[in-house]
């Protein structure tokens, strides 16, 4: 297909596991990469917010990133599932898997996995927060508090990195980074307005404003400026009213990412800068297999394929008759 240049698309997507979803206004693509080597697509309607707290700054980014990790989450288990299918069966469970599963059941393993995100988000908020404001207290307790606040985040961002690159270095990881730049490149193609072909894809950048790699480095930057006005006292309590800031953060960073994504000027360009190098971690060159699903995914956004089915695409972008309507 062949388009004129658009220059800025709301579409915006995430990568999955051996696939990328994509979300338009109205329409949501997930390209799933199957066991046996072909492409499975499902289209479904895209709920349109039309709430009142989206014509709200700040508050909308808010709300926004919440419902983005609510879909996220969902797209990333269907991922799984397809994942798996195809697979050997697993071998017999041993005694001791056995006499687990009926000693907790499904309410146990709910309960072992509550506790294990909560765990999770200790741990998080213990290396991201606390952490840095232990060390940073203690080494530099001579210092102002403005010089403290600066160099407390720069330890949050260097965990940060250091973190996305040991991640990076697992193959499964790798995978997924390729298809996230396989994303941004197609929606760089689309936007050129170049046929959607994985060859113009290849063609394209890999690193996008609008990535949500760039939100959560900007989330940090914006931290440290907030971080200058909290008052350097008791470290829990100071970890406990910058969580509290946290949903202003985040709005703010919205807002830039949002502005930055349909804006190409000196300002958005420079501050863009540190978001779209840190892509160069959490992006990796896709092959023309990735690209082919990440475009099948891009074209179910734009009304190339049957909603409400799962179906399967060859390499040419053709679906046969193995549809089948959930």
């Amino acid at each position: 297909m062949s388009k004129k240049a658009c220059n800025y698309t709301s579409i915006g997507g995430s990568a999955l596991i051996e696939g990328v979803m994509m979300r338009g206004n109205d329409k949501m693509a997930i390209a799933l990469r199957r066991n046996d080597g072909t492409i499975q697509l499902k289209v479904e309607e895209a709920k349109t917010n039309n709430s009142w707290y989206t014509k709200v700054p700040v508050l909308r980014g808010v709300m926004n990133f919440i419902r983005s990790m609510m879909l996220s989450y969902k797209c990333l288990m269907y991922s799984a599932d397809v994942s798996m299918e195809g697979l050997e069966e697993p071998e017999e469970p041993s005694k001791v898997d056995r006499f687990l599963d009926k000693l907790m059941g499904k309410a146990g393993m709910a309960i072992i996995s509550t506790v294990a995100m909560v765990l999770g988000v200790c741990l998080s908020l213990f290396l991201f927060m606390y952490l840095p404001a232990l060390f940073t207290g203690w080494a530099m307790a001579w210092a102002p508090a403005v010089l403290k606040a600066i160099v407390e985040g720069l330890i949050k961002i260097l965990i940060f990195l250091a973190y996305i690159a040991l991640c990076s270095l697992m193959p499964d990881m790798k995978r997924v980074f390729q298809y996230h730049g396989g994303e941004h490149k197609s929606i760089f193609c689309f936007e050129a307005g170049e046929e959607l072909t994985p060859a113009n894809a290849m063609k394209a950048r890999r690193f996008h404003p609008r990535c949500g790699t760039s939100f959560m480095l900007f989330t940090l930057l914006v931290s440290i400026v907030v971080a200058m006005f909290i008052p350097w006292g008791n470290r829990l309590v100071r970890t406990l009213i910058k969580l509290a800031f946290v949903p202003l953060v985040m709005g703010i960073a919205y807002e830039f990412i949002r502005y930055a994504g349909k804006h190409d000027n000196v300002v958005t360009r420079i501050l863009s800068a540190p978001g779209l190098w840190f892509q160069r971690l959490t992006t990796k060159e896709p092959d023309e297999k990735q690209l082919a699903v990440a475009l099948c995914a891009l074209k179910g956004v734009l009304n190339e394929y049957p909603m409400n089915q799962e179906i399967i695409v060859d390499e040419e972008g053709n679906y046969s008759d193995e549809s089948k309507t959930e």
